[in-house]
């Protein structure tokens, strides 16, 4: 199996499964009454449209009851993990007293997965050999870390595990793009909010962090583009190429406009709610 296959199968793992998770993004998370959602809901309050059987009772009418954000989020399988391995099977509803460790241990949970996101495809890249070796050691442990008990996930380090793997995902990105001919653009952590980039050659550019809320990327060109952490929401990218684009992520695409032309790197689903 080739390594870009092999890690579209790894990420396909690192999907929300919501038939075997106990609702906790549902419950775990707050939001606040904005355009993307209806009403405020506290961190640890079950949502309003959660049924008994932990799903969604709007589910297939989400945006035209203002729930929007619902559409976008996606907990890269972290949701299952805490439910049906974490927990075992045991749920917040029927042992209560199980709840505050379970949402606690879901925050944890979501930020390891994204790394596990990130390394399946730094090992994919054929650029990124020189540290292949380093970024398998590390998604093992982190692998080790995601199968742990409750009590260890809940006092987990996770910005001193970020500050170990994020030099390799940098020397993965600066690899990868240094096979990109020509000026490669750095806007690493830039604030690009609202920007008018349409039709921009931003091949290989640095993105990292960068604030593209709304910015209009439409047919922009972002092959092999770093967009690891850049804010994408409602950033418009119609018609824009992201083949090849690194450490992209599902939740980022989500939070974004595109249609039937956007080119999305492999392993990525076009949002339903995107227009055709």
């Amino acid at each position: 199996m080739s390594g870009v296959h092999a890690a579209t199968d790894e990420r396909a793992r690192l999907r929300a499964d919501c038939a075997n998770c106990f609702g906790l993004c549902c419950v775990a998370l707050p939001f606040a009454a904005t355009a993307d959602f209806a009403v405020d809901k506290e961190a640890g309050t079950p949502c309003r449209n959660l049924r008994p059987d932990f799903r969604c009772g709007i589910h297939a009418r989400l945006r035209e009851e203002g729930f929007a954000g619902c559409t976008v989020f996606d907990c890269q399988g972290a949701g299952q993990q805490v439910s049906q391995v974490t927990f075992a099977g045991r749920d917040w509803r029927t042992e209560p007293e199980l709840a505050g460790q379970m949402f606690q241990v879901f925050a944890v949970m979501r930020q390891l997965h994204e790394l596990l996101w990130y390394l399946a495809e730094a090992l994919a890249l054929p650029a990124a050999a020189p540290v292949h070796a380093q970024l398998r050691r590390a998604r093992a442990n982190i692998e080790g870390l995601t199968s742990g008990e409750a009590a260890m996930l809940a006092g987990l380090d996770v910005a001193g595990l970020r500050a170990e793997v994020n030099p390799l995902l940098l020397r993965t990105s600066e690899l990868v793009r240094a096979g990109v001919p020509g000026r490669r653009k750095n806007r690493r952590g830039a604030d690009l909010i609202g920007a008018r980039l349409r039709g921009t050659d931003l091949r290989g550019a640095n993105l990292r962090g960068a604030y593209l809320i709304a910015a209009d990327l439409s047919r922009a060109d972002l092959r092999t583009a770093d967009l690891i952490g850049a804010d994408l929401r409602d950033a418009d990218l119609r018609g824009a190429d992201l083949t090849d684009g690194i450490f992209l992520t599902q939740p980022q695409v989500n939070a974004a406009k595109g249609d039937a032309a956007t080119r999305l790197p492999r392993g990525l689903e076009r949002p339903a709610h995107w227009r055709a």
